[in-house]
């Protein structure tokens, strides 16, 4: 079995630091996607939970995209809110990104590590090319 790792060293974290863990890691048809937050260019981003949850799911789809998967491809996603009461504000976001092929996901209440609202990770499959 071969582990390929996307993108090795190009995510930067608060202070432009280099984030020491591939952004999605492949084997086998399975490609697992790191938790994903809302920042672009190492900053987080979007004011309130429906902007920062469209930009986390983005970020989260475009490295799925880039590891040549599609949304409806993903099987799982992992969902950690800072405020509980955000829950329905995200499924109505989370719902127009998946309502055609909805995976199976989790969803706690969680302090960030960053200062943010919202990360996302998924667990992807395809069948594997010959």
């Amino acid at each position: 079995m071969t582990i390929t790792r996307h993108g090795v060293g190009a995510g930067k974290g608060s202070g432009q630091k280099p984030l020491p863990f591939a952004k999605a890691t492949e084997a086998d048809g399975w490609l697992y996607v790191s938790g994903q937050t809302p920042m672009r260019d190492g900053e987080v981003v979007g004011q309130g939970i429906v902007e920062q949850s469209r930009i986390a799911i983005e970020n989260m789809l475009q490295i799925v995209r880039d590891a040549g998967y599609g949304p409806e491809d993903i099987m799982r996603v992992g969902v950690w809110l800072d405020d509980a009461r955000d829950f329905w504000s995200f499924n109505g976001v989370f719902e127009s990104y998946f309502k055609d092929n909805p995976p199976a996901r989790a969803c706690v209440q969680s302090s960030m590590v960053v200062d943010c609202k919202v990360e996302v990770d998924c667990i992807a499959w395809r069948k594997p090319r010959a």
